[in-house]
C-alpha cells in the first residue's frame, strides 16, 4: 500500500496541474479488425490524453460551437451504427453500445439521433477499425484511429493532410505510448458535491489505480482520469461507482510513455494539423505525446 500511495503521490506532483482542451470520452470497448495496425482494440471515446498546460491550451482550438458538436454527433452515430452490426441493438446485452448512448446523453446528443443511427445500422457500409501511426511537427508521435469502410482511401486522405502540414506517415510511433486503462469521472460525487484532487488520490488507492489526473473535456467541464492495467478496468470503475463518484467513461487508451517539447512554432503547426486530422469524418480519436 505504500509503495502505492508513493506511486500516486509522486504522480499527483506531476500532473495535478496538467489540463486539457479537446473532445473524446467514453466507455468500453469492443473488438473490430484493424487494418493498418495489429491493435484489436476500438475505444468507444471521442477525448484526447492531457499534455502541458501551454500546448493543452492551444492544441484544439475550435471553430464555431455548433459545427465542433456536429462533427461530434456524426462521428457518435457512426460507431453506434459500427456497435449495432456487432453486438446487437439492444443496450442491455451490447455493452459498447449502451455506454455510447451514454456517452451520447452526457453531450446531450438528440433521443432521435440516437434512435436514428440505431436503426440505420443494417444500411451502413461495414466499417474496420485502423490505426494509423505518424510524426507530427517537432517530432511528435502521432497514433490516428479511424473507422473506415476504405482503408486505401482514408490512408490517402490521412497522409495528404500530414504530407501537406508538416508531418509525415511512418512506423515507430506506437512505441512511444502504452495502452492503459483510463476510467473517467466527474470532479463531483452522486450527491452534487465537490471531489477535491486530495480526496480523488485517496480513492485511487483504494480503488487500486495507479493514477488520478485532473484535466478537462470538451466543453471546459473539469473531470478526473484514473489510470489503471487493463484487466482491473472494470474492477476500478465499479470500485470508483462505489465511493459516489459518477463514471463517464471507462476503456484503453494509449497513454503516452516519452513526451516531446516543441518549439512555439512547432507547436502553432501541431494544433494546426490536429485540427485538420479530427475534422476528417472517419477520425475517431488521435494520440500524441507533446508536453
Amino acid at each position: 500500500m505504500s509503495l502505492v500511495l508513493s506511486r500516486i503521490c509522486s504522480a499527483h506532483r506531476k500532473h495535478a496541474f496538467r489540463s486539457l482542451l479537446f473532445c473524446q470520452e467514453p466507455l468500453g470497448r469492443w473488438f473490430l479488425p484493424v487494418v493498418a495496425s495489429q491493435e484489436t482494440y476500438f475505444h468507444t471515446s471521442l477525448m484526447m490524453s492531457a499534455g502541458h498546460n501551454k500546448w493543452s491550451k492551444v492544441k484544439h482550438i475550435k471553430g464555431p460551437k455548433d459545427e465542433a458538436r456536429a462533427r461530434v454527433f456524426a462521428k457518435l452515430s457512426m460507431m453506434i451504427k459500427v456497435a449495432v452490426r456487432e453486438g446487437g441493438p439492444n443496450p442491455d446485452l451490447n455493452m459498447a453500445l449502451s455506454q455510447l448512448i451514454e456517452q451520447c446523453r452526457e453531450r446531450n446528443m438528440p433521443k432521435t439521433s440516437i434512435e436514428a443511427a440505431i436503426k440505420g445500422a443494417d444500411k451502413a457500409k461495414p466499417s474496420a477499425c485502423v490505426l494509423y501511426e505518424g510524426r507530427g511537427p517537432g517530432g511528435a508521435s502521432l497514433l490516428i484511429e479511424l473507422l473506415t469502410d476504405n482503408n486505401n482511401r482514408s490512408y490517402a486522405e490521412v497522409k495528404l493532410l500530414m504530407g501537406k502540414n508538416g508531418g509525415v506517415m511512418c512506423d515507430g510511433a506506437r512505441h512511444s505510448f502504452e495502452k492503459k486503462g483510463v476510467v473517467t469521472v466527474r470532479t463531483h460525487d452522486k450527491d452534487g458535491g465537490d471531489v477535491p484532487l486530495e480526496k480523488a488520490l485517496e480513492l485511487a488507492i483504494e480503488a487500486g489505480a495507479e493514477d488520478v489526473q485532473e484535466e478537462q473535456d470538451e466543453e471546459d467541464k473539469d473531470i478526473y482520469k484514473y489510470i489503471c492495467d487493463i484487466p482491473s478496468l472494470r474492477e476500478v470503475r465499479s470500485s470508483l461507482s462505489s465511493f459516489g463518484l459518477v463514471p463517464i467513461s471507462s476503456g484503453p487508451e494509449f497513454r503516452p510513455k516519452t513526451t516531446v517539447q516543441l518549439s512555439n512554432t512547432d507547436i502553432e503547426q501541431a494544433s494546426h494539423l490536429l485540427d485538420l486530422i479530427n475534422n476528417h469524418p472517419e477520425v475517431i480519436r488521435v494520440y500524441d505525446n507533446i508536453e
